[in-house]
């Protein structure tokens, strides 16, 4: 692919024009996306002007904005290259990333692959996960690095959905014999008095969120079958006193509404051959009030141990819909001062 320049538009002679070509017509048209959408979301991002011309791209805009569309653009057109889809996931991973993921260095065993050239993949059965911002990708390396890890921040910003496709890519790599998942089975701010059922009926509603990732990683009756065979285990936080959890990959997800003594009670089954991640939201606590977290105590009492990775996220870091991020800024704005 080349790079040129070319004649701005007529009412716009101050922006700074830059030519694109791509070899590859076929790829080209995946690159513009159904009725070029994938450059208008290019555009309203970097705010710059695509004009798609055969085989060419016309790139208008201030010289940094132009100069991040072209990064983007080739680092799309690469993957199409390599035979993978572009996804509106991928060009926002781009937009954040676009650049970054240049690295150094790569790690051992089965891990090889998933950082080389600094790249990271998650690798599943049902699909490759790519960290979308600089810190998810932080995150996902502090998984496989770090025997315990934290992963602190507002919804949407992917901690409980990255550490479950890790989970499941050290399980299907042979590098634990179980997956784990659990979290406080506390009402989030409203009574729903008592529920209909067995105990897997009682408990399941508060698990949702967990079965939720795991579908989207393994096929519905291969995930079935692990979890009939215990090989999956989702469980509330109470089920997880007076065990050991040896070769296993552990995550606990909303550890903001565990109690100081349920958190020691979860750190300490820790087992030899297990990795544990611990995620949560310091905003979205819904203990009684008067009652700590221990997600807090965790935090103040284990951030001086190096071998404890503990990964923070943003507004900046959320890769829901776009309004998430506006709407957890809106909040942390009003939070009082003083």
């Amino acid at each position: 692919m080349a790079i040129g320049a070319l004649t701005p538009p007529q009412d716009d002679a101050a922006a700074q024009e830059l030519l694109i070509e791509f070899p590859d017509n076929r790829l080209m048209v995946d690159l513009c996306g159904e009725h070029s959408r994938n450059l208008a979301l290019i555009e309203q991002k970097l705010g710059v002007q695509i004009v798609h011309r055969g085989n060419q791209l016309a790139i208008f805009g201030e010289e940094d904005q132009s100069g991040r569309a072209v990064t983007v653009l080739q680092a799309l057109y690469a993957r199409l290259e390599a035979g993978r889809a572009v996804e509106p996931g991928d060009i926002d991973r781009e937009l954040r990333m676009g650049g970054s993921e240049t690295g150094t260095g790569t790690r051992d065993g089965d891990q090889l692959e998933m950082f080389k050239g600094g790249k990271v993949e998650i690798h599943t059965r049902k699909k490759l996960v790519e960290p979308r911002t600089d810190a998810q990708k932080a995150y996902v390396q502090s998984l496989f690095e770090n025997e315990l890890a934290f992963g602190i921040g507002p919804a949407g910003t992917g901690k409980t959905y990255l550490a479950v496709a890790v989970g499941v890519s050290m399980f299907i790599g042979g590098h634990v014999d179980r997956i784990i998942l659990s979290r406080p089975a506390v009402e989030a701010g409203e009574k729903l008095g008592y529920l209909p059922g067995d105990m897997k009926d009682k408990v399941d509603p508060y698990m949702q969120p967990l079965y939720d990732a795991l579908n989207d990683f393994l096929p519905g009756k291969q995930l079935a079958k692990l979890i009939e065979e215990k090989r999956i285990e989702i469980a509330p936080l109470a089920f997880m006193r007076g065990r050991t959890l040896s070769n296993a990959f552990v995550v606990l997800d909303e550890a903001q509404n565990a109690t100081t003594m349920q958190m020691k009670m979860f750190l300490t089954r820790l087992g030899e051959g297990s990795r544990m991640v611990i995620t949560g939201d310091r905003t979205q606590i819904d203990l009684p009030r008067g009652v700590p977290s221990g997600l807090a105590d965790a935090e103040r009492l284990l951030n001086r141990i190096p071998s404890i990775g503990f990964n923070y996220f943003t507004s900046k870091d959320v890769v829901r819909h776009p309004l998430v991020a506006a709407i957890i800024e809106a909040y942390e704005a009003d939070t009082p001062t003083g």
